[in-house]
């Protein structure tokens, strides 16, 4: 096992596109020092796949998380159906579970519909994905992990991204288009990459860069943090409510606001009303945070269930299909 910068992981996943010298003044370690651990870290993947935050919901698009149970059998068979998840244009997430379900799959469609097409497909052509839940996703708070360091000037650096919810759909030129394709197949790539590849001066690009994260469009650049190469326990809390109003919710996403280990909330429709993503070193304090989120909020709680995560295979809040140019909605050239 490397040793571990935790300071410079937190740094690095929660700004994909953060220069190793802004870095390096934050923490006060040198440039060259940086760029060692940093290739520690890229050649044990511990950091990996870096993705863009896009809020899907300014497409009028619609996200889907899918649980499978009995998804595969073998070792083979997993990584087959994976694959071709993997490639799927409307899939943008993919994470191997332990427990009660094997997988748990994300889509993003234009609309109900389009989004069950895609599912029966995808069942027809491999039958042992037909055992599964579906939950609709209405918004989602991505957390910093602050557990990761406790320099607190450093965790002020980031805050909570909401993603999805009630959005006006908004219109995209060509141009803004072809950047945003491009930083969904390469989240970190210089600005004169995405000038050469979108076919834009660098100042075009920057300038739609700018104005894409002003309107909030897009939300930062995160990379992949394989937990299990860190004795991380993840986990995914799912909490049915009842007895719900304003302050008593409010008072509960404060609660998770505020706790260190809890790295994303979705609120949804379907089985459960609520998940809520935990990672921590001790699995003791999983345990602890289920204790205490039962105990204080034990009358908003219906039910509850808890999914250990495995690996995180893909990560992406757009999907392919929107630049496939017979597919393309809702948008302007």
């Amino acid at each position: 096992m490397v040793k571990i910068d935790y300071d410079f992981v937190y740094l690095r996943t929660e700004n994909a596109r953060m220069p190793l010298k802004e870095i390096s003044k934050n923490i006060k370690k040198t440039p060259q020092r940086l760029k060692y651990t940093w290739s520690v870290l890229e050649k044990n993947k511990i950091i990996r796949d870096p993705y863009c935050i896009f809020d899907y919901s300014y497409f009028g698009l619609i996200l889907f998380r899918v649980y499978f149970r009995s998804a595969y059998t073998k070792e083979r068979e997993k990584d087959f159906v994976i694959n071709e998840l993997f490639d799927n244009p409307y899939v943008v997430s993919i994470h191997e579970l332990t427990g009660e379900f094997d997988l748990v799959v994300e889509f993003i469609s234009p609309n109900p519909s389009r989004f069950n097409k895609e599912l029966k497909k995808i069942i027809n052509t491999y039958p042992t994905l037909n055992d599964y839940k579906i939950l609709l996703n209405v918004v989602t708070y991505v957390y910093p992990r602050h557990y990761l360091t406790k320099k607190t000037n450093l965790q002020s650096i980031y805050v909570e991204r909401i993603l999805g919810g009630d959005r006006v759909t908004e219109l995209f030129n060509k141009n803004e288009l072809m950047v945003m394709k491009n930083l969904l197949n390469d989240s970190t790539a210089r600005l004169t990459e995405l000038s050469k590849k979108s076919n834009l001066n660098i100042k075009t690009v920057r300038t739609i860069l700018k104005n894409l994260r002003k309107r909030n469009i897009i939300k930062g650049f995160k990379y992949i943090l394989e937990t299990s190469s860190l004795n991380l326990n993840t986990s995914r809390l799912f909490i049915k409510l009842h007895n719900l109003s304003i302050e008593k919710e409010a008072k509960l996403m404060e609660f998770l606001l505020n706790t260190k280990e809890i790295v994303q909330v979705n609120k949804t429709v379907g089985d459960w009303d609520i998940e809520i993503g935990v990672e921590a070193f001790d699995q003791n304090r999983v345990r602890q945070l289920i204790f205490q989120i039962r105990e204080e909020f034990k009358e908003l709680i219906e039910r509850f269930n808890l999914i250990e995560l495995y690996k995180c295979n893909k990560k992406s809040y757009l999907p392919q299909y929107l630049f496939i140019e017979k597919e393309k909605v809702e948008i302007v050239n």
